[in-house]
């Protein structure tokens, strides 16, 4: 079998996450070898810091590759995707899937027609307290998972006004398609992915269109109220056809707490754990030796969960075999209650996916 750091990986979309991706392909020592990115900026300094063969075209770098990692602007997930996965390839691409329902529909089909499969960048699933998570899920630990509540909240943290972030037409949204695309799917993922059958959901525009937006750092440079067109902040309810429900609080600023904080509850225990950090707690009751309630502290040997997801891919890859991870068919599943949020938010009605 093929050893993962011999398949031949290429990045199409040389921008801040390409060039983490391939920061994390080369500390691994894997077989990154080449970019393409239609700006001639991006090239230079993407060979410049890696040494790689850089391409304007993609056609000449999936003449070498075995596989791709797709980090482009959301818009163009489906141009570079689907033609990879025609040309026989396996791919990696970032999250979300698409920055609509109908591109992300586009891409799982050719996917399901595809000689090689397509992966979806949810890393967070591969996070050291989601692991030990799934495990006591697995293990029975909780006993029946009814309900997440998922946090991924700023307090100030809208990225650079101008760029394609805060674009609707590139990116297809806001903080909820950005950031809240992770939370929704780890939420789902504690869940076993059930069939979502109604969303309720309010997305708002209150701090990133204001010509006194304050903050204290801002991810990219600034260009003011004028490059923002998306939400900053969405809540929303989930409920499946199974009976379980999350509830979701995303927001690139808001005047609260920030938050990352994820709740899992079961009839028999429930987690609690922050999404950025290593450890978790387990929560208990018992009537054994008296009615008490119990809190375990659980800590996690640090980890990087892009490190692992790219493992996971490159294994995929190397064995030609389809990863039970991170599916095509679960990155579509996401991005359908993503839509049904922003409908919901602009319908004021609950949507029903039934």
């Amino acid at each position: 079998m093929t050893h993962p750091n011999d398949v031949a990986v290429g990045i199409v979309g040389l921008g801040g996450i390409g060039s983490h991706h391939a920061t994390k392909l080369t500390e691994r020592g894997a077989n990154l070898v080449g970019g393409m990115d239609v700006d001639a900026d991006a090239r230079k300094r993407f060979r410049e810091e890696f040494g790689v063969s850089v391409y304007e075209d993609e056609t000449a770098l999936y003449d070498d590759c075995d596989a791709v990692l797709v980090t482009t602007p959301n818009r163009f997930h489906e141009e570079y995707a689907v033609s990879a996965l025609s040309a026989g390839l396996d791919v990696l691409i970032e999250k979300p899937l698409a920055h609509t329902l109908e591109s992300a529909e586009r891409i799982a089909d050719a996917a399901r027609d595809a000689e090689g499969f397509c992966m979806v960048g949810f890393n967070n699933r591969f996070a050291a307290p989601v692991r030990v998570i799934k495990h006591y899920q697995d293990e029975g630990r909780f006993g029946e998972t009814t309900h997440v509540e998922a946090n991924y909240v700023r307090r100030r943290g809208v990225p650079g006004r101008g760029s394609w972030f805060t674009s609707a037409e590139v990116a297809g949204g806001g903080a909820l398609i950005d950031i809240g695309v992770h939370a929704i799917d780890l939420a789902l993922y504690f869940l076993d992915h059930p069939e979502v059958v109604e969303v309720s959901g309010e997305t708002r525009s209150e701090f990133g269109g204001r010509d006194d937006y304050a903050y204290v750092d801002m991810w990219g440079d600034d260009a003011g109220p004028e490059g923002f067109d998306v939400d900053d902040s969405a809540s929303a309810f989930l409920r499946a056809a199974d009976g379980t429900t999350v509830s979701l609080e995303v927001a690139w600023a808001t005047n609260r707490p920030a938050t990352d904080e994820f709740v899992v509850r079961g009839t028999e225990a429930g987690a609690t754990f922050d999404r950025g950090g290593d450890d978790l707690t387990i929560h208990e009751a018992s009537v054994g030796g008296g009615h008490h309630l119990s809190d375990a502290t659980v800590e996690t040997r640090e980890g990087d969960s892009h490190a692992a997801e790219q493992a996971a891919f490159l294994e995929g890859v190397a064995a030609g075999e389809t990863p039970a991870i991170n599916t095509v068919e679960e990155g579509l599943r996401v991005q359908r209650v993503i839509d049904a949020i922003y409908r919901s938010a602009e319908s004021g009605a609950a949507v029903r996916l039934d």
